[in-house]
């Protein structure tokens, strides 16, 4: 039966192989958040803070994340909000590049 098996798989048309994974510009998250610090060169903090609602208690839970982002031009600052984007791992702590400056702070 096995022989058979094998036979009949053999003999069957094999279909196109799988293509590769191409990287695509849709799969990396974006942030939106508010630098809270600027002093390292090309390299900026931004604080993302979420409100949500909890689901037994419906409370309004309160949290914020921090994240290194990688800013080329040292164009962000200290106050600016910036939206962010997932990249490869730049150093030890960066993970995220600066896409553009939503607004200046004042």
């Amino acid at each position: 039966m096995r022989a058979k098996a094998r036979e009949a798989a053999k003999a069957a048309p094999r279909g196109e192989p799988t293509p590769p994974r191409e990287p695509g510009e849709g799969r990396q998250k974006t942030r939106q958040g508010v630098v809270v610090s600027d002093k390292a060169d090309k390299t900026i903090t931004v604080q993302i803070d979420v409100a949500r609602r909890h689901r037994r208690y419906e409370k309004v839970v309160r949290s914020s994340t921090t994240f290194h982002a990688h800013d080329e031009k040292n164009d962000a600052h200290i106050g600016d909000t910036v939206i962010i984007r997932e990249s490869r791992p730049l150093s030890r702590l960066k993970r995220w590049r600066l896409v553009e400056v939503v607004e200046r702070a004042k």
